[in-house]
């Protein structure tokens, strides 16, 4: 796996607390985030997400679709997300985003939340979710945008979480993000700035 093995144990860790920091510092924008999210899915769509955590997205998400596989690199946030009550058309599993064990052309939408920026290598990821997108396939990747954090104090507040497991590896601005999307084989359709801890960049786009 690309990801490093202390980061997978630190999100194994940071499970218990996930859904209190979610709840406690990006409340509103979440609840934003969900509404865009189901509204931009239909009934019939067969939904892939990467980064599931504790399964937030995929269980405000499940009614609004066919069915959703929801994947984690880290186990205990798998373990998290099974002891909450899942509808019958939900199914989370351990899974690696730059190695993705399902089929070609599996998938009508994949959806990838917060997580491309703290991944060692988004390209790949992105170059496995075109692979199991169906052609013209959707796309929803929210991302919090650390573009600030390039100047010297933020720099320090990124080496301190780092120390503790926690890196982000790509400091885009909400710009950049949207332009390195579109570098990666995929058409931006619509995108947006959501007000939460840090500037979330709310993206959807197209297989091209």
């Amino acid at each position: 796996m690309n990801q490093k093995k202390d980061n997978r144990a630190f999100w194994s860790r940071y499970a218990n607390l996930y859904d209190f920091e979610i709840d406690r510092f990006n409340r509103p924008a979440y609840a934003e985030m969900y509404s865009l999210i189901s509204n931009a899915l239909s009934k019939e769509m067969r939904v892939l997400e990467i980064a599931t955590g504790t399964g937030l997205v995929a269980l405000h998400i499940a009614a609004s679709v066919h069915s959703v596989e929801a994947i984690d690199f880290a186990p205990g946030m798998i373990k998290k997300a099974k002891k909450k009550t899942v509808p019958p058309n939900v199914h989370f599993s351990v899974g690696d985003a730059t190695a993705l064990s399902f089929a070609g052309q599996s998938f009508d939408a994949v959806i990838i939340s917060n997580a491309l920026h703290i991944m060692p290598d988004p390209a790949l990821v992105l170059e496995n979710i075109r692979r199991v997108l169906k052609p013209a396939g959707l796309l929803i990747a929210p991302t919090f945008s650390h573009g600030h954090l390039r100047e010297s104090t933020g720099n320090v507040n990124a080496g301190i979480l780092k120390l503790i497991g926690f890196e982000t590896y790509s400091k885009w601005t909400p710009e950049e993000y949207v332009a390195f999307v579109g570098r990666q084989g995929f058409s931006v359709s619509n995108w947006r700035l959501l007000k939460a801890a840090f500037p979330l960049v709310y993206l959807e786009a197209r297989l091209q």
